[in-house]
């Protein structure tokens, strides 16, 4: 299955740069156990950070950054079979989690539930 990891990315950072890095390395923490587990892991930002950095973003929060990272995440999950929703405040993820549930989309909320994961640890 494509899965679509989901979790705070930008929230709870102030916009600072290294705390976003952070969380995005929490996001990524469970992408080898769901690839050991024949699956192919999705993260919103590995598609928006280039597309935006390519727009010419620079400014986290403006209006380029609007234009794209919320979109994005519309667009993979017409794609994805699945959505592993990680621990944290975010709006985004639970927008995603959202969106998957209208679109019938499975949730996991535990890397355990993902089939073929069971005994797997995120990192």
């Amino acid at each position: 299955m494509l899965i679509l990891i989901a979790g705070p990315y930008r929230s709870g950072t102030d916009d600072e740069p290294a705390k976003m890095a952070e969380n995005l390395r929490r996001l990524e923490e469970p992408s080898y156990a769901l690839f050991k587990a024949g699956h192919v892991p999705m993260i919103g930002e590995w598609v928006a950070l280039p597309v935006w950095h390519a727009a010419g973003g620079s400014k986290v929060g403006d209006d380029l950054y609007e234009e794209i990272f919320h979109p994005v995440a519309g667009r993979l999950l017409a794609l994805c079979d699945a959505v592993l929703r990680l621990p944290g405040e975010s709006k985004g993820a639970d927008s995603d989690v959202r969106i998957a549930r209208e679109r019938g989309i499975p949730v996991y909320h535990r890397i355990e539930d993902v089939p073929g994961c069971a005994g797997a640890v995120a990192a």
